[in-house]
């Protein structure tokens, strides 16, 4: 985009180039940390289409930390009880089979997470967003679109403008963050081009109104139920278990099928056919396209521009995956604008941003591309072979990926970025492991003391670390919080009664050992053990992590 206005209206650190999930986290996690930013969305806002609405276990650990997370949940309650994928011929036939039927069976996830899965559609869980984050501080303009903006050494300048005034500001940033979408024109101005398969099918998700279908649902409460129907399949979806519905049509506009097909008369007729039920009554209240693709952007950015969510990468919907690697992105990046804004960490922190999300992108969206053939989704005609069952790694994709390069020392550079199954390890470059704690009588999770500061986990002896730590957060720039882990009290953190907490075993150490845990609660170094000079040795982590010289 060419900048031609050179006068500065306002200036702020951080401008975020779009208002849906991506954006609107970037916003609430940039606030979280007492960052200044401006988003410009040229919607007049919020989404109001029922759709993205699986939030996985590691999306809404982050939503809880940032305060969120119950705010969502009373959003979705009416989903609350939904689980599962249901394929079905119709819902009125014998041909049914659960592809799976509960999202955590057994309840396992509460061994490794404090959170948990939530269905909250999109446009439920945005204005939750919104209020939060302008609760923060967060200045959010919606009908406001970006025109242009250019960059240089120390910043960008962009012209940004109300739709519905026609008023122009040329608002200059430190940088911009772009989260505009798959048609990103921020990525198309700085010239970055995709990887990857390109599209892989297309649907028309149409919102309707069915009163009866709730009869013909039962008791039935699945996520999604795909219809194999051959004259008509696609995949039913509930808004509310009872009279709201969403049904997914597939559309082949490479067979010259164009959206003007897709009449509220041929949309009844299918969804009848689908469901097996010939007069139901069905108003249609909405049509909105959407595709299905497999593509990541070459670069996630260039200079001081970024690009987060589907500006930067798209992926099937089987799995919920692409935005919640969205709203990951928006956490990685968020912390790192914050230190570098902060002073407490290098500009090249930044570049990191892209050394670690990108690669977990590209694996995850092949995953996701993997799960549709896999489950056979309604409009996909996967290749041969295709698939493979890769149902049980959802969890090591969802809370497992990691970071080999990095803002990390000592990963294992060769490591895949999502991993075959999950594992909670404690190593450098990955989620550090939830246990349950007690402070002061209170119980909480290891992973509510990540969020504002690196901090340093030691255990029973760790005294050396704990000092350690103590005389650099003196002297360095660095927000550098410690806790000492263990059963008595002089420990500020005592190991939960109630569970199996043993701290240094969970982080792959040794009761003498430690563990630097970044902001955004991935692992950034450890020590396996008691080391001469830990001051000297934190101190050379902190800087190789931070990019500080």
């Amino acid at each position: 985009m060419t900048q031609i206005d050179t006068r500065i209206d306002e200036s702020t650190p951080v401008l975020i180039v779009g208002g849906s999930l991506v954006g609107l986290s970037t916003s609430l996690f940039l606030g979280r940390l007492g960052v200044g930013h401006v988003l410009v969305e040229k919607h007049a806002g919020t989404s109001r289409h029922p759709r993205g609405r699986g939030n996985n276990v590691r999306t809404m650990e982050l939503f809880r930390t940032a305060g969120v997370a119950d705010a969502i949940r009373e959003a979705a309650s009416v989903l609350a009880d939904n689980h599962g994928i249901l394929q079905a011929r119709s819902l009125t036939g014998t041909d049914q089979e659960w592809l799976f039927k509960e999202i955590d069976p057994g309840g396992g996830l509460r061994r490794i997470s404090p959170a948990g899965w939530c269905l909250c559609s999109q446009n439920d869980l945005e204005p939750v967003l919104v209020r939060a984050a302008r609760a923060l501080g967060g200045d959010l303009r919606f009908g406001t679109e970006l025109i242009s903006f250019d960059q240089d050494a120390d910043g960008v300048t962009a012209v940004v403008g109300d739709r519905a005034t026609g008023e122009r500001r040329t608002v200059r940033a430190a940088y911009l963050v772009a989260a505009d979408g798959p048609r990103s024109p921020v990525r198309a101005s700085l010239g970055i081009g995709h990887t990857g398969r390109g599209d892989l099918f297309h649907n028309v998700s149409v919102t309707f109104r069915a009163k009866g279908l709730a009869d013909a649902v039962g008791e039935r409460r699945f996520i999604a139920c795909y219809l194999t129907n051959p004259e008509a399949d696609g995949a039913l979806l509930p808004v509310d278990n009872r009279a709201e519905w969403v049904f997914h049509a597939p559309w082949h506009p490479e067979q010259g099928e164009t959206l003007e097909d897709f009449t509220d008369e041929r949309c009844v007729r299918h969804i009848r056919t689908a469901v097996g039920i010939p007069d139901l009554e069905i108003e249609i209240t909405g049509k909105a396209p959407w595709h299905a693709a497999e593509r990541v952007a070459e670069s996630y950015g260039d200079g001081r521009a970024f690009l987060a969510g589907d500006a930067a990468h798209e992926m099937s919907p089987t799995g919920a995956f692409g935005s919640n690697t969205g709203i990951q992105d928006a956490h990685n990046l968020a912390w790192k604008l914050a230190a570098v804004l902060g002073g407490w960490a290098g500009p090249e922190l930044l570049r990191t941003y892209e050394a670690e999300r990108r690669p977990v992108a590209r694996a995850t969206s092949a995953r996701a591309a993997a799960r549709s053939a896999e489950h056979r989704h309604p409009g996909y005609a996967a290749p041969p072979g295709a698939g493979g069952g890769r149902q049980s790694d959802v969890l090591a994709v969802a809370m497992g990926y990691r970071y080999p390069k990095g803002a990390v020392l000592g990963a294992d550079p060769a490591a895949p970025a999502v991993p075959d199954r999950f594992e909670s390890t404690g190593a450098p470059g990955t989620r550090a492991p939830h246990l349950w704690l007690r402070r002061d009588g209170t119980r909480l999770s290891t992973l509510d003391l990540y969020e504002r500061s690196c901090v340093l986990l030691t255990g029973t002896e760790g005294a050396a670390w704990h000092r350690a730590a103590a005389r650099l957060a003196e002297h360095l720039p660095v927000p550098l919080t410690s806790h000492r882990i263990g059963p008595t009290a002089d420990h500020d953190l005592t190991p939960d009664p109630d569970s199996d907490t043993d701290w240094a075993r969970a982080h792959g150490t040794r009761e003498d050992g430690a563990v630097l845990v970044r902001p955004d609660g991935f692992v950034a170094w450890r020590s396996e053990q008691a080391v001469p000079d830990p001051e000297e040795t934190l101190d050379g982590a902190l800087r190789t992590v931070l990019s500080l010289r």
